[in-house]
């Protein structure tokens, strides 16, 4: 939303194209003209996702924009590919290489040869993470003259007040993911258990929607049976997510790989600790010691060996954490950062 406004204050036009969900009004309200999208989040159906080529196609040669700004691996492959066919560049994001690529399938070789043969389309190709492109560097997936590196999609600063620093008793952890195996969840569960064993006092929360449509996804049963057990706390999917950083004492994701995690910067600019895997994406956020710790990805122990470590912080040292991360994601992730990048990219593709 920080990129559409700051294009609708520049007095562009702005049209959004997406499958309709709860949030769709309010790109309308913003200003955007919106356009309904078939389209399946998961799953790698031929019929689909040629149809999916198609419907872009129709809608781009309808809507005739300068330039094209797609997310997500479908419409960066099937998206670029419409374009082309039509006559408009366009900016691709790749905001995290997925399970396609976390699971070496046929799925994933695919994906890679679809890559390879639409990035040749792109007027350029955005990463959140240097590990990102260098993977697609490395399997000729994209040419390097059109790559560059965003830090994420940035944070809006000034939305995030952190609130003056009060240590919970006992200490909060919370994970906010979609529930999906690839994000840690079993780690993290496994790694409560040993915190369980040792009988240190915390208080453990997951935050997020279910997915049990995706093969990855954690079923409800297992969720309700962690809550049951008095493992976690669970919250489900909220819209606002300021309450409950707020009272946190430390943000967790043990996630497999990512793009650069949201939740992770949105709990920077709260001023709270985080606690995240040593992977691509994640370990960019932190810098092991001075904002948080990495642990190993996969690995429960060392996941609670880090827990453990926040648990016995002072509250000195626990807020000193909180206070690096916020300066942090204020240096490097500002959302200003993502915007003037994209205007930098437009304005360069659309003189030429």
């Amino acid at each position: 939303m920080g990129l559409v406004e700051a294009f609708l204050q520049k007095g562009y036009e702005v049209i959004a194209i997406a499958p309709s969900d709860e949030f769709s009004p309010l790109l309308e309200k913003a200003g955007c003209k919106f356009y309904p999208l078939k389209m399946e989040s998961k799953g790698s159906n031929p019929v689909k996702d040629i149809a999916l080529y198609f419907q872009l196609k129709s809608i781009y040669k309808k809507v005739r924009p300068d330039i094209i700004l797609q997310y997500t691996i479908k419409p960066n492959i099937y998206g670029t590919l419409a374009a082309a066919r039509v006559g408009i560049p366009v900016i691709n994001n790749v905001s995290g290489l997925g399970t396609a690529f976390l699971h070496n399938n046929f799925v994933s070789k695919v994906a890679q040869v679809l890559y390879r043969f639409s990035f040749r389309y792109a007027g350029k190709v955005f990463f959140q993470n240097a590990d990102d492109r260098q993977l697609f560097l490395q399997k000729k997936l994209v040419k390097k003259e059109v790559t560059a590196l965003l830090p994420g999609s940035g944070v809006k600063i000034e939305k995030y007040n952190p609130l003056p620093f009060k240590k919970n008793i006992p200490p909060v952890f919370l994970v906010i993911a979609r529930l999906l195996y690839d994000k840690g969840i079993m780690e993290y569960i496994e790694a409560i258990k040993i915190i369980r064993s040792k009988n240190l006092a915390a208080h453990f929360q997951v935050m997020g929607a279910l997915d049990e449509k995706s093969t990855l996804g954690i079923p409800r049963t297992q969720i309700d049976q962690w809550v049951k057990e008095g493992l976690i706390e669970y919250i489900p999917f909220q819209k606002d997510i300021l309450p409950y950083l707020a009272k946190a004492d430390c943000i967790v994701l043990p996630s497999y790989r990512e793009g650069t995690p949201k939740t992770l910067l949105e709990g920077a600019a709260m001023a709270k600790p985080l606690l995240t895997t040593d992977v691509p994406g994640c370990r960019e956020v932190v810098d092991d010691g001075k904002n948080g710790y990495l642990c190993k990805a996969k690995d429960p122990v060392d996941l609670a060996l880090k827990i453990q470590k926040v648990i016995e912080l002072s509250d000195f040292d626990l807020m000193r954490l909180g206070q690096n991360s916020r300066e942090r994601v204020v240096l490097m992730f500002d959302e200003r950062f993502v915007v003037d990048a994209y205007m930098k990219s437009i304005h360069q593709i659309v003189s030429e």
